[in-house]
């Protein structure tokens, strides 16, 4: 099995190349870049193209328009740094590339545990050879594949050792049952803040997911050759640690929320948060100098909402994003709105109902307050009286990340409480 499934996977190296150098050509003559139809009808015929099976070939040449239009997101967003998709090569060798194999491209064997692979047609022109590839598989007993579930399967190099993904899709029915609503601010120094409609609040701080990407770019830049092992290394470790904060965090959120009987989960729009607009009213991308353009396009908002989404889905909690204009200029106690009224980075005391918030908790209640309806913002004189500074807005429950407390298979710390904080 290990050599048919390494030539497989040098085979979508080469197809990978041969169509990043098709991307420069057409790149250089129309100064536009080909996407993943244009790039199939470029290739389909090419001798690299056969030697997959021709959903797989198809695969690699998505995945790599993906790439381009991912990059050149970035570079549109203001991020300098972002580089397009290289090469994949170390020296003259190929590296072993991922291989999808879509529902034409395998046959499953339940009753036995095995799976056919089909090969490209250039691997079939052996006839004492076999025109497939024969995978064993071994699930947890929980798991129950079939047939009508598997969509892809996808074969991974890693470690060493070639290993067996299988993609399947699941109908998960579940009953909505909270009544209370939240709000979520996303931000950098506190990764999110929480405010429930019981009156709980809660903080995230993002120090150590911050600690990450600074250590991580730092060394990436380092290298000599952005290709080269050490840099892959360093891109899959902070992938690792990024994606392992981000679950760990989002898990305590929907945690939280299923304790206070959460139904909807208000989470501030990141839509247009890089971006600003002229004179004119046109949109441009928003520089805050060198570190703070770092913090601010590395950032995986996208992402986080994202996974609270899907997270929240699976426990019957229906997440909606919300327009977060004015949230955090706003008192969340009587709705008066000025400017000046942050007094520090984390501290909101307002003028006129002399409440006094975490202002990134202030700004998640209000996100929760116009999810449902009830935000009300004026810069006009209120006579609100409320006094709520010694309450949950002062001093929210921080949730820590501290790493050794626990080591997961993927990361390398938890989440731990602290019940609250002496300062906002």
């Amino acid at each position: 099995m290990e050599e048919p499934l390494d030539s497989h996977g040098f085979a979508a190296s080469k197809l990978w190349n041969v169509a990043r150098w098709t991307c420069d050509r057409i790149w250089s003559e129309t100064g536009e870049i080909p996407g993943e139809d244009a790039l199939k009808a470029y290739l389909k015929n090419h001798e690299r193209y056969g030697d997959l099976h021709s959903q797989s070939s198809q695969r690699v040449l998505e995945e790599l328009a993906e790439a381009f239009a991912g990059w050149y997101a970035k570079r549109q967003n203001g991020d300098d740094r972002a580089n397009p998709p290289g090469y994949r090569k170390h020296g003259d060798d190929h590296p072993r590339s991922t291989v999808t194999w879509k529902n034409k491209g395998f046959k499953l064997d339940t009753e036995n545990n095995r799976v056919r692979l089909s090969k490209g047609r250039n691997h079939k022109e052996y006839p004492s050879e076999p025109d497939y590839i024969l995978c064993e598989y071994n699930l947890p007993p929980e798991i129950n594949l079939s047939k009508d579930t598997l969509q892809q399967v996808r074969a991974v190099y890693k470690h060493g050792e070639w290993r067996l993904q299988f993609v399947c899709k699941y109908e998960i029915t579940v009953d909505e049952t909270g009544e209370q609503t939240a709000g979520v601010d996303l931000g950098i120094v506190n990764f999110a803040a929480v405010s429930y409609s019981s009156g709980d609040t809660e903080l995230y701080p993002g120090h150590a997911l911050k600690e990450d990407e600074y250590y991580f770019l730092r060394h990436i830049a380092k290298c000599n050759d952005p290709q080269s092992n050490k840099a892959t290394r360093l891109h899959e470790k902070r992938s690792e640690r990024r994606s392992h904060y981000i679950h760990a965090a989002t898990n305590g959120i929907i945690h939280t929320c299923l304790e206070n009987d959460v139904g909807e989960l208000f989470v501030g729009s990141v839509r247009g948060i890089r971006d600003a607009e002229d004179e004119d009213g046109n949109k441009i991308a928003v520089s805050w100098g060198s570190h703070g353009n770092l913090d601010l396009y590395s950032w995986p908002f996208d992402l986080v909402v994202t996974v609270l989404k899907y997270k929240g889905a699976l426990n019957g909690i229906r997440v909606t994003e919300v327009d977060e204009r004015d949230t955090s200029k706003t008192c969340c106690s009587c709705g008066h709105r000025d400017d000046s009224q942050r007094v520090e980075r984390g501290l909101y005391v307002c003028e006129e109902c002399f409440v006094v918030a975490q202002s990134d908790v202030g700004g998640a209640e209000n996100i929760r307050l116009k999810g449902v309806g009830e935000f009300e913002s004026t810069s006009e004189s209120t006579s609100v009286d409320v006094d709520r500074s010694n309450g949950c807005l002062a001093q929210p429950v921080v949730n820590l990340f501290r790493r050794g407390e626990h080591v997961p298979s993927c990361g390398q710390g938890t989440l731990v409480q602290q019940t609250s904080i002496a300062k906002p």
